[in-house]
Formats: C-alpha cells, sequence, structure tokens
C-alpha cells in the first residue's frame, strides 16, 4: 500500500487569530466561529461564553462579530452582534406557543453562507424540550430574521453556497440517542425549496467511514465549490474513558480532529472521497490546552473545530477553526493540495 500523503494544512503564524482579551465585552470563551467575505471584508461571528476564568458555570453565551481587511488581523465590533434578548426575539415566531424567554437556554455556533448576496447563518439553540438546528439571514449584519428551525434533536447544520439542482442544500447532524444506545452521531443531508421546508433526508457519512472516530462526526464548515467536487470539512471525534481530566471538567474523554472530504457537485449526499487521515489534530498549546499562561490553558482540551473555509482568488483556502474550546484559529493550503489529500491522505 502506497505511503499516505501528509496534510497540506499549516497553521498560521499569527495563531490563534481571535481570543478573549480582544473583545471589548464580558469574554471568557471566544471559538466555533463563522467566517465569509462581505461587503468587500472577512467577517467573522464567533461564540462567545463568558463569566469567571475556570468555572464551568458561565455566565452566558452571546454571538460576537469582528471584521478584518486580509483575514488575519480582527477587529471585534463594541457589543454582541447576537444577545441573548435579541436571539430570543429571533426564535420566537418559530415557536409562537411558547415564551422563547423560557424555553431558550442559548444561542450559539454560529455557521456563515453567502448566497445570492445574502448572509445566512446556520444556528443551534439549546432549550427546555432538546436542541435544535436553525437557519437566519441577514442583510447587514444589523436585522435579522430567522427562517426556520428543526425537531429535536440536530445541530452542527452547514449551508451550500448556491442551489443545486433548483434546490437549497444543507449537511446536518441529528444525533439520536435512544435508536444508538450511546453517541454514535453522522453526518445527513437535506433540501428545500425555500430554506424553510426541508426534507429529502439522507445519510451521507458515518462514524465507521473514519478510521480516526470512534463516537460521532458531524459538518464543519460550510463546503466550498472546487472543479472535483465541494470540499468539506467535518469534525471526527475520538472517546476513550481514560483520559481523565483534559480541561475545566472533572474529566474530558474525547478528542476531535478535523477530517477532510469531496463530494459530488450534482449530488452532495454522494461521496466522491474521504481522506483516510485527519487533515488537522490538535498538536499546538492553544489546541491541546496546555499553554504555558493560564491564558492558553483549555477549557475543553485536544479540541479542532472548523466552522469557516473560504477559498481565496489565488487558489488558497483559508480554514478557521476553534481550539481547546478557547479560541479561534486559522490555517492555510492550496485547494488543489486539499482535493488530492482527500484521495491520497
Amino acid at each position: 500500500m502506497p505511503d499516505l500523503m501528509p496534510s497540506p494544512l499549516v497553521r498560521h503564524p499569527a495563531d490563534p487569530v481571535l481570543q478573549a482579551s480582544q473583545v471589548p465585552y464580558p469574554a471568557t470563551l471566544v471559538f466555533n466561529a463563522g467566517v465569509c467575505k462581505f461587503g468587500g471584508q472577512y467577517v467573522m461571528m464567533f461564540r462567545n461564553d463568558f463569566g469567571r476564568w475556570g468555572d464551568i458555570r458561565f455566565d452566558g453565551t452571546n454571538l460576537g462579530l469582528a471584521t478584518s481587511t486580509d483575514g488575519i488581523q480582527w477587529t471585534v465590533r463594541p457589543r454582541p452582534a447576537i444577545d441573548r434578548e435579541l436571539a430570543r426575539r429571533l426564535i420566537q415566531p418559530l415557536m409562537p406557543h411558547r415564551d422563547a424567554a423560557v424555553e431558550m437556554r442559548r444561542f450559539y455556533d454560529p455557521r456563515l453562507t453567502v448566497i445570492d448576496g445574502r448572509v445566512y447563518i446556520c444556528f443551534a439553540i439549546d432549550t427546555e424540550h432538546g436542541v435544535l438546528g436553525g437557519v437566519a439571514v441577514t442583510d447587514d449584519f444589523e436585522n435579522y430574521q430567522a427562517l426556520c428551525v428543526t425537531a429535536p434533536d440536530n445541530r452542527n447544520m452547514v449551508l451550500f453556497p448556491e442551489k443545486i439542482n433548483g434546490q437549497y442544500v444543507r449537511l446536518e447532524r441529528p444525533f439520536p440517542v435512544y435508536s444508538r444506545g450511546r453517541d454514535r452521531f453522522d453526518i445527513w443531508y437535506a433540501s428545500s425549496p425555500d430554506l424553510i421546508h426541508w426534507g429529502h433526508h439522507r445519510l451521507v457519512l458515518g462514524v465507521e467511514d473514519f478510521p480516526y472516530a470512534n463516537d460521532k462526526i458531524g459538518p464543519a464548515a460550510p463546503p466550498i465549490r472546487t472543479e472535483k467536487g465541494w470540499l468539506t470539512t467535518v469534525h471526527c471525534v475520538h472517546g476513550d474513558e481514560m483520559r481523565g481530566k483534559h480541561g475545566w471538567e472533572p474529566k474530558w474523554t474525547k478528542v476531535y480532529h478535523a477530517g477532510l472530504v469531496l463530494l459530488d457537485l450534482q449530488d452532495p449526499s454522494r461521496v466522491i472521497a474521504a481522506a483516510r487521515q485527519p487533515l488537522l489534530s490538535p498538536q499546538a498549546p492553544y489546541e491541546t490546552g496546555e499553554g504555558a499562561t493560564p491564558q492558553t490553558n483549555g477549557f475543553r482540551n485536544d479540541v479542532i473545530f472548523p466552522g469557516g473555509m473560504i477559498l481565496e482568488d489565488s487558489g488558497q483556502v483559508k480554514i478557521y477553526y476553534g481550539a481547546a474550546d478557547t479560541v479561534e484559529c486559522l490555517a492555510t493550503a492550496p485547494v488543489d493540495e486539499l482535493v488530492r489529500f482527500c484521495f491520497e491522505g
């Protein structure tokens, strides 16, 4: 068997590119951001869990907004883009017979996709009756409209940046426990005529498709189009009950890797190729959570979670990822090398 191709992804020397110290309002963990190009600049919408450093009982979660001219140096807006009150107002029309202020626990993990000049935000919400995924839209990052939410339990949704065969398409990660008996969550496909009504669900990838995952997988950054197919990042989780603490919690048993797959351009539920080894695994101190200073000691060690992927005109791909559920980072690679890695990695 020929040797596997090493990952072409290179961590940026500026990493982490965004952390809590750059946020001009209460912030503790800044991670799992969605990133897009919009209005002539890079835009990052990031998750901010705020509270006391080292204390897992957070005061709350909001979504911050940062902009950049180069995708490396970021300026955070002076207030959250979506706080709890705005999230409540967004969600209320989608659950008219419930008080969203009571029903919704938190609104988090944004993913950004530009379609026909509008920015669509996939999000997750924890509610009193389960975890839901949803889609919202904005034209200016000031005014937002929530379009739909799923039935529980579902999350990690990402939209494709164009219609395919006349339909909007997304990847999602339902997580049934009753039917599987434990964590064993896979990636599914769904399509919609209007971004509101979703159906035609199909299984795309299972945990068993990744040799380095034994717990769950899920969509990561929204896909990008290449000549060979839709280049798609995946988060892949390996659990080991012997791991022990590894973070702020009494026990953290999981390691999150980034994987890479190529999906068919005309039928994204069909996998063309999937790399057999991780695209990125926790190695740097800000990923393993074993930094030299308290500010780089992670909330959950050994976590890589891509949330944004941008294909530049030069052919370079920027992949933004949360590290140790604490900071936001950047890695890059030529798009042709990433496609090759799907086949040879």
